[in-house]
């Protein structure tokens, strides 16, 4: 495939234009793969893991014929990459992911719902179970892992909005002693939902303390998950860009503060580069992996460093 064609299928501003999720995650992934100078099963391993009996439908080549020699029924070789694993997204969905910096452009829930889709349709391709936490700071949509829950999460993604407008907590369903997108308490209570190891994927903007991200994904890496964060931030949230004076709304709590930007942006922009490095070190030095996503930047950054994460993951495990 061409490299305008690639473009054509990972540009957020094209992918916006598509209407049907499905449609939109198969265009992403099959872009993709078709895009990198490799085999299509980029991280497949030739590493044996186990066998297991004949099915009608497996390609005969596989059959191991030694173990049928020895025992006279029919094997056959399963390899790493064969073997499936439980792949959660959980899909931060709160008032501050509303955020687009320029008119009409795609704001950060919908960058992360088309995030969220391709790594959904490409863990169902790796013949993974996948599943989908969709939380602000309550867990609003909750799909267990499965191999036939892709549709399903596609029409959950497809259908999410943040809750409430800004400042209204009835709206947000908060629950006492609680703000928006308190990630403590929802990965809390999510740990106790998973059944079994497997791989953790967080897409969120991150609006808390890295202490306080580090410590809410501690509950879920404590139960033996592999951690995958992608954060998500608009380009003007780290550049802030804007010249008049104005007031700024803050998308969580409804609260309007008057700034001068010329004035506010050297202090701004270090404020927010120091909240990601941090972020990125507290997070790394945790054994997580840590990517930053800027909203106008096509999505093959994501998936390529998903699936070179799930290839060094498969070699640890």
């Amino acid at each position: 495939m061409s490299s305008v064609a690639l473009q054509r299928y990972l540009d957020p501003t094209i992918l916006a234009r598509i209407t049907d999720l499905e449609l939109l995650a198969r265009s992403v992934v099959e872009g993709f793969l078709g895009g990198l100078h490799r085999s299509p099963r980029f991280g497949a391993s030739t590493d044996f893991a186990e066998h297991r009996p004949y099915m009608p439908g497996d390609d005969i080549r596989r059959v191991d014929w030694k173990v049928y020699a020895r025992s006279d029924r029919y094997y056959v070789k399963e390899f790493e990459a064969d073997t499936n694993t439980d792949v959660t997204i959980a899909l931060d969905c709160s008032r501050s992911m509303r955020f687009a910096g320029a008119r009409g452009g795609v704001t950060k829930l919908d960058y992360a719902k088309y995030l969220a889709a391709s790594l959904a349709y490409l863990s169902h391709r790796q013949r993974d179970r996948v599943g989908l936490v969709a939380f602000d700071d309550a867990i609003i949509e909750h799909i267990r892992p499965s191999a036939r829950h892709l549709s399903t999460i596609l029409h959950a993604l497809d259908r999410l909005v943040p809750r409430g407008e800004p400042g209204d907590d009835r709206g947000a369903g908060s629950r006492d002693g609680e703000g928006p997108g308190a990630l403590d308490a929802v990965f809390r209570l999510l740990t106790e939902t998973i059944q079994r190891r497997g791989v953790v994927i967080v897409v969120s903007d991150l609006y808390e303390p890295p202490g306080a991200v580090l410590n809410a994904l501690t509950h879920l890496r404590g139960r033996g998950n592999d951690i995958i964060v992608f954060h998500v931030l608009d380009r003007a949230e780290r550049e802030f860009p804007f010249e008049q004076a104005s007031g700024f709304r803050d998308l969580e709590t409804g609260v309007t503060i008057p700034v001068v930007p010329e004035s506010a942006r050297a202090q701004y922009k270090r404020l927010v580069e120091e909240h990601v490095a941090s972020l990125s070190k507290t997070l790394t030095d945790a054994r997580m992996d840590y990517t930053l996503l800027d909203t106008s930047r096509p999505l093959d950054d994501a998936l390529f460093t998903y699936l070179s994460n799930r290839q060094r993951l498969s070699k640890v495990r």
